[in-house]
């Protein structure tokens, strides 16, 4: 993957992040500093104690504070960890306009969209503040068309059981 560019790993919740996250190993591995949010994954993260030993090279961000699936939430509870995860976009934004790291991993982020939680607009602006040495790589469900344009990489992984 080339330096600047946008990649999309698209699918159903199997396997995009473990891509994701082999591209993020690539990128540390080559002495490049990556900086991965993680949206959707509720707090408790399956890969979260592995991740972490990888610091400082991978740096880990998660801004959801509930432990339980967004669907399973309150409407209100819903609203605050929609709130939560717009300090997630905007500390995404800070990374970009600091350039503090090479790649920026935001895994889950498309399925946002299909849970209400923000628009593909939302995506498509945040991805136009990216400079052009900083690789973005983003994972999720559903590709909304406004996102799906400015990639220069999509990837459909259907990984099986």
């Amino acid at each position: 993957m080339e330096q600047g560019n946008i990649c999309i790993y698209a699918g159903d919740g199997n396997g995009s992040t473990l891509a994701a996250l082999g591209r993020a190993l690539q990128t540390a591995g080559r002495g490049k500093q990556v900086v991965l949010i993680r949206f959707m994954k509720g707090r408790e993260l399956e890969e979260g104690e592995f991740l972490r030993r990888l610091e400082p090279e991978i740096r880990l961000f998660c801004f959801e504070k509930s432990e339980d699936d967004f669907d399973a939430l309150t409407p209100q509870q819903q609203t605050e960890e929609i709130q939560n995860i717009r300090n997630g976009l905007n500390y995404a934004r800070k990374v970009l306009h600091t350039g503090e790291c090479d790649m920026l991993v935001l895994d889950g982020i498309i399925g946002l969209v299909d849970n209400g939680a923000i628009t593909g607009e939302e995506i498509a602006s945040l991805l136009h503040e990216k400079g052009e040495t900083v690789t973005i790589v983003m994972t999720g469900g559903s590709l909304p068309y406004a996102v799906r344009v400015l990639a220069d990489e999509v990837v459909t992984v259907a990984m099986r059981a």
